[in-house]
């Protein structure tokens, strides 16, 4: 129990500094990639549709801890040096792009094409109308998918241990390494992981409140 007391710090310091900056880095910039490959997977241009398609198969048919290593171990080999923390938010967010430009297409594709035909109707081209009309009521639709993946890459982020970064589960690992308290070290850990996954779907329950409104009746 002192252990886990003298230790309780040093685990929320490395999920406060490393695990939630790496969740919420990668996951934003996961979701502009996402936008950019489900735009292009819609397009009827068709070389953009099938690099769209390319991407989504390599990323959803690779493991993300292999991904994580191609990037970390395997990219030096060609000359590309990158530190641990940048290597793992490319992977994560290249992951997350992959996962969520699905969700994202699938929620443009749920909106009414009379939607669309209304926003041209009145005069709004297709950036306008994806914009002011089209993405905000699919945004109603996407949100509990989209928080499905943050809440995963919360956990995911766990691998981002094998590439030596000082996130929680890492420092749970430095710390029951010399004692063998594995059981209370990472129970520990464990529950950080469980009270950051709750708040996030506390959040998740309010935005979907508030995205009610853009709800086509």
């Amino acid at each position: 129990m002192q252990l886990v007391l003298d230790n309780l710090w040093p685990l929320a310091k490395a999920a406060l500094t490393m695990t939630i900056p790496l969740t919420l880095i990668s996951f934003v910039i996961g979701l502009v990639i996402a936008l950019a490959v489900a735009l292009a997977r819609l397009s009827s241009n068709v070389v953009l549709s099938n690099a769209a398609r390319f991407y989504i198969s390599i990323i959803r048919g690779t493991p993300l801890l292999v991904q994580l290593f191609i990037v970390f171990y395997a990219l030096p080999e060609f000359g590309v040096r990158i530190d641990p923390f940048p290597a793992a938010v490319i992977a994560f967010s290249l992951n997350v792009g992959g996962y969520a430009a699905e969700i994202i297409r699938s929620a443009i594709l749920s909106v009414p094409k009379g939607q669309w035909e209304a926003a041209e109707t009145i005069g709004y081209h297709y950036a306008g109308a994806l914009r002011r009309i089209i993405l905000p009521q699919a945004t109603r639709v996407a949100v509990p998918p989209l928080s499905n993946t943050l809440i995963s890459l919360v956990k995911d982020t766990s691998l981002a241990s094998t590439i030596l970064v000082t996130e929680l589960l890492r420092q749970a690992q430095i710390v029951a390494a010399p004692t063998f308290e594995f059981f209370a070290l990472y129970g520990t850990a464990a529950i950080y992981y469980w009270v950051i996954c709750l708040a996030l779907s506390f959040g998740q329950a309010r935005a979907e409140h508030r995205l009610e409104r853009y709800v086509a009746r």
